[in-house]
């Protein structure tokens, strides 16, 4: 029977995916109001979703807002939302309020989008995606570098699509930055697909046994406007 409520993914049995938020005050306050709507550019994405499916199960977006929530739902049946931004993120609680009154399960691992993913991040997210209810949206803040990360990994490790072909879901047309510190995120695929050609191997086997992430991060290096964008003015988490 499915269990509806908010839910950590980067946990382990019996709750499966963590500890639940706790209870939330019946409204927000205005301080999570201006949070959500002002400082983390909700209006914005009132006009710009950058929402895309993936595939028939499966759609990326930017932080979506209650009444859009409502709509995708109407109009695509969803039953699971991801928020790649964590439990911690800003409007959680307008989030969270918004799933459990439309009947939404609610998860919330966290990616970034300046340092890849280690095995742990691949092993959780493969889990979330072979048992979440479809159809599902993941998303991040502006749906550009972890929503797109997400979606690479949705399918490379649930669709079984090769990292090269998935790795067109890191695309500019997306509000990804290649040139920029999130470009780490493609410098972590490629490192990948190098190392993997004369030797194939899974991605979480690649990440668990032959991947250092510190050590990865130490050979990227970025720069130019495009950093200065992404950090400066939009403020990219």
């Amino acid at each position: 029977m499915r269990r509806s409520g908010v839910r950590s993914s980067f946990g382990p049995p019996p709750s499966l995916f963590g500890t639940a938020i706790k209870p939330l005050a019946p409204k927000p306050s205005l301080k999570e109001l201006w949070s959500f709507y002002g400082a983390d550019h909700g209006f914005v994405r009132a006009v710009y979703t950058n929402l895309h499916p993936i595939d028939g199960r499966m759609f990326r977006s930017s932080q979506p807002l209650p009444w859009q929530l409502r709509a995708w739902k109407q109009r695509y049946g969803l039953k699971t939302i991801i928020n790649l931004r964590g439990e911690r993120s800003p409007g959680m609680g307008i989030e969270s309020r918004a799933c459990a009154r439309l009947g939404l399960t609610l998860h919330s691992p966290r990616l970034y989008s300046r340092s890849p993913p280690v095995a742990a991040d691949l092993s959780a997210l493969k889990q979330l995606f072979d048992t979440i209810e479809y159809p599902a949206l993941l998303h991040c803040k502006s749906g550009a570098d972890r929503a797109g990360m997400g979606a690479v990994l949705y399918r490379v490790l649930h669709l079984g699509h090769s990292v090269e072909d998935a790795s067109r879901e890191l695309h500019w047309r997306f509000g990804h930055m290649r040139g920029s510190h999130s470009g780490v995120l493609d410098f972590f695929l490629a490192q990948y697909v190098a190392d993997t050609r004369n030797e194939p191997m899974g991605l979480i086997e690649w990440a668990e046994t032959r991947y250092d992430p510190d050590q990865l991060k130490q050979r990227f290096r970025a720069g130019g406007w495009e950093s200065l964008l992404a950090d400066r003015v939009l403020k990219r988490e």
